[in-house]
């Protein structure tokens, strides 16, 4: 697996939940086993953390539930 998710490597998609003015924009990328690159569509070179698939989809669960 590369370690590489870097914008030119990878195919984003920006979160159906980030707001329209292109304030609070997350961007998440598909295609790596069991990991999931996130960053700020705002700052596309800054950090790209990488999140067990599992981690990301209890997150995912708890913001759609209202828990955080």
């Amino acid at each position: 697996m590369s370690t590489d998710h870097g914008p030119s490597t990878t195919a984003w998609r920006k979160s159906s939940h980030s707001n329209g003015d292109g304030g609070a924009c997350v961007e998440v990328a598909d295609g790596f086993h069991g990991v999931i690159p996130v960053r700020d569509s705002k700052a596309p070179d800054g950090p790209t953390p990488v999140f067990p698939d599992t981690g990301w989809s209890a997150f995912v669960t708890a913001v759609k539930g209202g828990m955080i």
